[in-house]
């Protein structure tokens, strides 16, 4: 797995939870010239080869079975206004080259959500069979704050490294139009014209924050703020599901597999400031909040639970060792 990464995220919650599951960590770096892969990647010895399908196709061995999860996919025609010339030329030369030689090469094919799924077969032109398996949360690692916040201002989070697919774009605007009440706080890596920007619209811009750092950063807020274009499975909306609070989103990709409108949060238009400022004024009703929060809590603990994700995970590598 590339290092810095959401997916190495998951599969090093993977590692935690399967006692035989070792993660294989290597510098993204080697991916600006893909052949180094196979030379400069360690190669221990495996009964199945787990890993994205970015570069699947180098670490390909000989009677060993390759499953490959799809985290993500973003090298379709929607997504042109919401990438860079860069990114626009990556997807559709090497990189869709690539995806599709894992689904060619790949012995298994999973993905973290439904939509995903059906995007990799209108685009890869794949007819084989693709295992939904939803990204898992520590449940007990992120969880609700054993006391009611008594602050009176509503504090939004957005958690994310902010780009053009995050609908970052959105966010100073969407902040500048909210009541005085209420108080953005971006966390994430920053650069350049986006720290100006939020920082501008008066957005408190806490930078990166170590994974260790995060349950405690979502108990000390009220809700998950994400004006985002696309996703796969996001992580963010996980973890604010276990630790309890509610969330509004763009209702696109596979946000409505994972917030339910109107039980877990709100789902408003791509881009439509007006309807992401007004779903999250309605969050100011703390009494809303807290149901929609339960809501989400105990849906996280019934469907998204990390070792219900292992266990399924579990189950399909070891039909394939039987194969």
């Amino acid at each position: 797995m590339p290092t810095g990464s959401g997916a190495i995220v998951v599969h090093r919650m993977l590692e935690q939870q399967l006692d035989d599951y070792d993660v294989v960590p290597y510098s993204p770096a080697l991916t600006y010239f893909p052949p180094a892969l196979r030379w400069c990647v360690p190669r221990p010895d495996a009964d199945v080869i787990h890993t994205t399908p970015d570069h699947a196709a180098f670490f390909r061995r000989e009677g060993v079975p390759l499953v490959t999860t799809f985290h993500n996919l973003v090298i379709d025609r929607f997504m042109l206004p919401y990438s860079t010339f860069t990114q626009r030329l990556h997807y559709q030369t090497d990189l869709r080259f690539f995806l599709r030689r894992a689904v060619q090469m790949s012995d298994q094919i999973t993905t973290v959500s439904q939509f995903t799924a059906d995007l990799i077969r209108r685009e890869l032109n794949c007819d084989r069979p693709i295992a939904v398996i939803p990204n898992g949360i520590d449940t007990e690692f992120f969880h609700p704050p054993s006391k009611t916040r008594t602050d009176t201002r509503l504090k939004v989070l957005f958690s994310g490294k902010p780009s053009l697919r995050k609908g970052a774009q959105w966010l100073p605007e969407i902040a500048r139009k909210l009541k005085q009440s209420v108080r953005v706080i971006c966390a994430g890596g920053l650069h350049g014209r986006w720290a100006k920007a939020l920082d501008a619209a008066g957005v408190e811009v806490l930078g990166p924050v170590p994974y260790r750092g995060m349950p405690e950063l979502y108990r000390s807020v009220d809700m998950l703020l994400l004006p985002t274009v696309r996703e796969g499975d996001c992580l963010a909306v996980l973890e604010a599901m276990s630790s309890g609070i509610p969330i509004v989103a763009s209702n696109c990709s596979s946000l409505p597999e994972r917030v339910v409108h109107g039980q877990g949060g709100f789902l408003c238009e791509i881009g439509d400031i007006n309807q992401f400022v007004a779903a999250t004024e309605r969050l100011l009703d703390s009494q809303l909040r807290r149901r929609m929060g339960e809501f989400n809590r105990n849906r996280a603990e019934a469907e998204f639970g990390l070792r219900r994700t292992s266990a399924r995970y579990a189950n399909l590598f070891a039909a394939h060792l039987g194969n």
